[in-house]
């Protein structure tokens, strides 16, 4: 029995193993305990691993790849047209082995531990600020209710709040003002933590070289800059910037047949957060793009001509992501638009 290529699904106590010879019949099929999984791999011969890429995808990659295997993490929507008859794991298992097969597969990036410590301050930094939205909406629309309404512009509502809290509004009752003083606090905390975070994302920023380099990108900060880092562990999966901005759903959406394209608006495919993060900065460039006389001013100054703001802001984020690819495929610096020379 010589097992080639082994499907591997992946669980918090109970694994499934699909094992395939070189004519791709199944001789292996197995139930793993956690504990277990370490010892089974490290008595097989190097073999070609397949995982779905979940919660703790990496950390077994990490492990499998230290005992000598080949791993491969594959998303799990392209495991789905795999799975015969009814889904369990077993069936996800033997799923997981056919989809890593197929020559023209895509396979997820592997990260690094430093990558996946950079990715989990952002995933917290995410989730404070959208705490923190929804609750400036929330004493939004209870204010409003009293009569008090407050622009979409957070600090107005820190400014009321404290007006509030001071006792300014005597048209408010004695609970709402207490409730206004408990949500004033919380918002304070709230504010605290998220620039403690953005704290720590700037000095990730100037200790690592490559978010340096990126960071040169007009319409690129330390926090975009470290989220890319962290989410693109090799370049070498993306042949080209273009499908680099396919992977950040940059691109448009096709539905094209008998001939005839047909394009929509952009994808919208994989994390949405770098692809917000992109668009605001490119955003950003457009404010201050008028008047200037560099290539990349004049090309955005051509393009707001005729086309709306916010297609230019996305065809900006696509020009920026294609940038960050070459940075990072070719470890070059980032050559700035030049301002032609007055004659």
């Amino acid at each position: 029995m010589e097992i080639v290529r082994i499907g591997l699904d992946l669980a918090k106590s109970v694994f499934e193993v699909c094992g395939v010879d070189m004519r791709d019949h199944v001789v292996l099929r197995k139930t793993l305990r956690r504990d277990a999984v370490p010892q089974f791999f490290a008595e097989l011969p190097p073999c070609l691993i397949g995982m779905e890429a979940c919660s703790s995808s990496h950390y077994w990659a990490k492990v499998l790849t230290e005992l000598g295997h080949q791993v491969r993490l594959i998303a799990p929507q392209f495991v789905t047209p795999y799975v015969k008859s009814n889904k369990n794991d077993r069936n996800d298992a033997e799923a997981i082995c056919e989809a890593i097969s197929r020559p023209s597969m895509r396979f997820v990036p592997p990260k690094s531990s430093e990558q996946l410590e950079i990715q989990a301050v952002h995933r917290i930094r995410q989730r404070l600020v959208s705490s923190r939205t929804r609750l400036v909406n929330q004493i939004r629309g209870l204010l409003a209710e009293h009569g008090v309404v407050i622009g979409r512009d957070i600090s107005r509502l820190r400014r009321a709040l404290t007006q509030i809290v001071e006792g300014a509004d005597r048209d408010l009752g004695d609970l709402i003002q207490e409730l206004a003083s408990d949500i004033h606090q919380e918002l304070a905390a709230l504010d605290e933590r998220i620039s403690s975070y953005d704290r720590r994302i700037r000095n990730l920023f100037r200790t690592n070289e490559m978010c340096q380099r990126i960071g040169k990108i007009e319409g690129i900060g330390p926090i975009t800059a470290t989220a890319l880092v962290a989410a693109v562990g090799d370049q070498s999966c993306f042949k080209n910037g273009r499908q680099f901005a396919a992977w950040l759903g940059l691109v448009p959406k096709q539905r094209s047949s008998g001939g005839k394209s047909r394009l929509f608006g952009i994808s919208k495919r994989g994390d949405r957060y770098l692809r917000t993060l992109l668009i605001h900065g490119a955003r950003a460039v457009l404010g201050k793009a008028g008047g200037k006389q560099d290539a990349r001013s004049v090309w955005i100054n051509r393009m707001r001509e005729r086309r709306h703001p916010n297609v230019v802001a996305v065809a900006l984020a696509n020009k920026n992501a294609r940038i960050v690819w070459s940075i990072l495929s070719k470890n070059e610096d980032y050559r700035g638009p030049e301002t032609p020379q007055a004659a």
